[in-house]
């Protein structure tokens, strides 16, 4: 298992597919994009499903995440799902896109093996969208999210985060639409993950303001940390139910205590924490032949040592110099 010295075990792993994305959105990129890494940097489809089968035969890791930069960009995706849908000891997979491409790739993902998705969407305004991500998709990106429902990769959950002046007045909107087409919507703070490292705090539209603007149309039932569990999404029965909205608070009520990820970069390195300043590099071991029991070694000694939280509220804190696209979401 991935144990730490505070005895949380991660059986959670996000694995990101590439650095590449096709929106620029104001809050993971700058306008110009990112120097991407070079083809022979990235995890071949042999590595990625080599390092998932370990994770998941040896370590307990039970559930898997595709995540990027965007996914979707990645070829052969869907043999990449096929593969890890096959081990011995299956894990639940899923996968957080942009949406863009969705719509034509969502049938063959399912029958690939993958069980949901969750779509990035921040707003209900094709104007205001292309002023966050800097491209006229917004269309898209509707019709990915509706191919993602037809095709079962349910439930399909909703990512949303809400910036001022720009999205900040929407949540009770995005929340009636979620409900009417039967997504599960999820606000999302804005983290110190902006490669411009422009992010500051005093600015951002916090839990509290999203639950207050929300309650302001809709009547919230906490679901309660039993029903939690290790989730990162603290949830609410809307109007009754059965409908349910979540708000991750990474920044004012870090769930860092429950935390259960691991993380494994496009380049092979793993990640204790979303806000870590070290990794562990497998793909070296990995082109240097070390065996499966040695990368578990490895994959263990790096999580073992992963600090009690992000340590947003340290006054020594650090922001990461991997941008999020990098590091997987």
């Amino acid at each position: 298992m991935l144990l730490d010295t505070y005895g949380r075990v991660a059986t959670d792993l996000r694995v990101s597919l590439t650095d590449r994305c096709n929106l620029r959105c104001t809050y993971c990129m700058p306008e110009e994009g990112l120097q991407w890494l070079a083809k022979p940097e990235l995890l071949t489809d042999d590595e990625i499903v080599r390092l998932v089968g370990i994770a998941v035969n040896e370590l307990g890791v039970e559930d898997v995440r595709f995540t990027g930069g965007e996914p979707l960009l990645r070829p052969g995706l869907t043999g990449i799902v096929q593969r890890c849908a096959e081990l011995p000891r299956r894990p639940k997979l899923s996968l957080t896109t942009n949406g863009i491409g969705l719509e034509r790739t969502a049938a063959a993902l399912r029958d690939a093996g993958l069980d949901r998705v969750n779509v990035s969407l921040d707003t209900l305004d094709p104007e205001v969208f292309q002023r966050m991500t800097r491209r006229k998709r917004h269309a898209d990106v509707l019709r990915g999210l509706a191919a993602a429902h037809e095709a079962g990769l349910t439930p399909v959950k909703v990512n949303s985060v809400l910036m001022p002046g720009l999205n900040d007045g929407e949540a009770p909107a995005l929340l009636a639409w979620a409900v009417e087409h039967e997504y599960e919507l999820r606000f999302i703070e804005q983290m110190p993950l902006d490669p411009q490292h422009g992010w500051q705090r005093e600015g951002m539209i916090t839990a509290a303001d999203i639950l207050e603007s929300l309650r302001g149309r809709f009547t919230l039932t906490p679901e309660g940390d039993e029903e939690r569990g290790s989730a990162p999404a603290e949830r609410w029965v809307v109007d009754g139910g059965p409908h349910r909205v979540g708000v991750i608070a990474s920044v004012t009520r870090p769930f860092c205590r429950a935390c259960d990820r691991t993380r494994l970069t496009a380049d092979g390195q793993v990640r204790t924490c979303l806000f870590a300043t070290e990794e562990s590099d497998l793909r070296g071991a990995l082109r240097a032949g070390a065996d499966d029991a040695e990368i578990a070694a490895r994959w263990r000694t790096a999580m073992w040592g992963k600090k009690a939280g992000a340590g947003i509220d340290d006054p020594s804190f650090v922001q990461p110099s991997r941008p999020m696209s990098a590091i997987g979401g």
